[in-house]
């Protein structure tokens, strides 16, 4: 039962956008309907604030990943790619600008 009741909370609450305020809060509740213990409680936060750590730093690398792999296909100019660019521009003005006054 109590693991059941751990699965739908999971399930039901997206557990990678769990704060721990509201972890705290959903363990009140569950102490206060006494569906949990104390040391049940404790240890289902924990558990949840772990488990929501976890699924953001995978939703992090996985919005990475993808975001790199968009950028590569899509065949745009890194920084350090336009930064040389600009460089060679200003050389060419400065170049074309010895040249007016020569």
């Amino acid at each position: 039962m109590k693991e059941m009741l751990k699965n739908i909370v999971y399930a039901g609450l997206g557990v990678a956008f769990l704060t721990k305020d509201k972890i705290e809060e959903l363990k009140d509740e569950l102490l206060e309907k006494g569906r949990l213990s104390q040391d049940e409680g404790k240890q289902f936060v924990d558990e949840l604030v772990n488990r929501s750590e976890k699924a953001k730093e995978q939703l992090n690398q996985w919005l990475e990943k993808k975001v790199a792999e968009r950028l590569d296909h899509l065949k745009l100019a890194t920084k350090d790619e336009v930064a040389a660019l600009r460089a060679s521009i200003d050389e060419l003005r400065q170049d074309m600008a010895s040249r007016k006054e020569g």
